[in-house]
Formats: C-alpha cells, sequence, structure tokens
C-alpha cells in the first residue's frame, strides 16, 4: 500500500467491516507526458480535474480485456457499463464531468461481467490535495456460473490516484468475503488480480489520450 494515510485509514475500514477471505493489490507507476509534468510535486487544478474525469468515464469500461488464467486467453471484463440513476430503475445517464472538484459524491452503475454476471455497484468518489480515489461495492450478489459466490456488500475495490509531480501513483485493491468452496478462493483470487491489471491498463490509456 502507498505510504498515505488518508488511503490507509480507508482500506484498513474496509478490512475491518468486510473481513475478506480474498485480497489482491496492484500498483502502477504512470510517467505523464512531458507537457504535463509539473515541479514541484503539486497538482496543476486543471490537470487534477482531468484525471478525476477519467476515473468517472464509467461507461468505457465496456469493453475492456483482461487475462482469464482459467481459460488460458484474453477475455471480456465488462460486456455493458453505465452510470444509473438508481438501483430500482436501473435508467441509464451519462457519465459524469465536472469543471470543478467535488469533495465527494457518488453514483450506482450497472456492469454486465462475463464471469459474474449482470449487477449493480455504487461507487464513491473523493478528491483530497494529495489523492484521488473510488470505492466500489456491490448492491447485488454476484454469481459465478449458477454458484451464488459473493454476498450483496461483501465486495468492495478501491483505486487511488496520487501525483508524484512527473508521474502518476495508481494503487488498486480489491476484497471480498467469498463462499467458501475448495479452489473458488483461489480462482476468484486470480481473476481478481488480473481484473486490477485490465483496470489499471483502462485507466492508463484514458490518461494517455487526455494528459
Amino acid at each position: 500500500m502507498p505510504n498515505n494515510s488518508g488511503i490507509r485509514q480507508i482500506v484498513t475500514g474496509l478490512m475491518n467491516t468486510l473481513n475478506p477471505n480474498i485480497l489482491v493489490e496492484a500498483l502502477y507507476l504512470y510517467n505523464k507526458p512531458v507537457k504535463s509534468k509539473t515541479e514541484p510535486v503539486v497538482w496543476d487544478e486543471k490537470q487534477k480535474n482531468t484525471v478525476f474525469n477519467q476515473m468517472t468515464a464509467i461507461s468505457t469500461l465496456a469493453g475492456i480485456q483482461y487475462y482469464s488464467s482459467s481459460r488460458g486467453a484474453m477475455r471480456t471484463f465488462y460486456e455493458y457499463s453505465s452510470v444509473i440513476d438508481n438501483p430500482t430503475a436501473k435508467k441509464p445517464l451519462p457519465d459524469p464531468v465536472f469543471t470543478q472538484l467535488p469533495a465527494s459524491f457518488t453514483v450506482f452503475a450497472r456492469q454486465k461481467d462475463l464471469t459474474f454476471g449482470d449487477n449493480i455497484y455504487r461507487y464513491d468518489y473523493l478528491s483530497a490535495a494529495e489523492a484521488l480515489l473510488f470505492t466500489q461495492e456491490n448492491v447485488t450478489a454476484l454469481n459465478y456460473g449458477l454458484v451464488p459466490v459473493i454476498g450483496k456488500g461483501n465486495l468492495r475495490s478501491l483505486m487511488a490516484v496520487i501525483d508524484c509531480g512527473d508521474s502518476i501513483l495508481i494503487y488498486a485493491v480489491s476484497m471480498a468475503k467469498a463462499a467458501s468452496m475448495p479452489g473458488l478462493s483461489d480462482k476468484i483470487g486470480a481473476s481478481f488480480s488480473n481484473r486490477a491489471q485490465a483496470v489499471l491498463h483502462w485507466f492508463s490509456g484514458r490518461l494517455n489520450n487526455k494528459l
């Protein structure tokens, strides 16, 4: 975990609440384009807002690929991904775009995952001087095929972005309290690890196009 007290507090709180039996982490250092590098290590407000809007671009997760360990090949992660008005009506909405950073806000999203099915998630976003981040929580239970494996609220993910002046540190962690079945935790853990890498690849690609 990055040596950041705010992020550490949030992740520790999630772990204490969930008591997960699966936890995976990923860390990526993104080198900014020369024109976007800042010195000393401080956020440029325009740059920070641009980065934040890439984090809220939930619709662009549709179609991203990850390596499926069980199949030994690349596979689509989310077949469908959209912000919705609420978990009941599920009316699609455009991705939120901000001209000024909010301190925090919450959205719901419907995401069809080819492994865990069509589900609703809650995304909570936070912006601070030293980091931008979101947490994700499953509003509906996740199934692995026909088997229920992760109950409602038992999956939590976090992605945090920390400015380093000439680069951006991206940290992702996913944790779950999953059904205890022989071999299942290992499969889900491997899947989460590869999916975290896919999300980091998606986000760095978004930065390439916008910074």
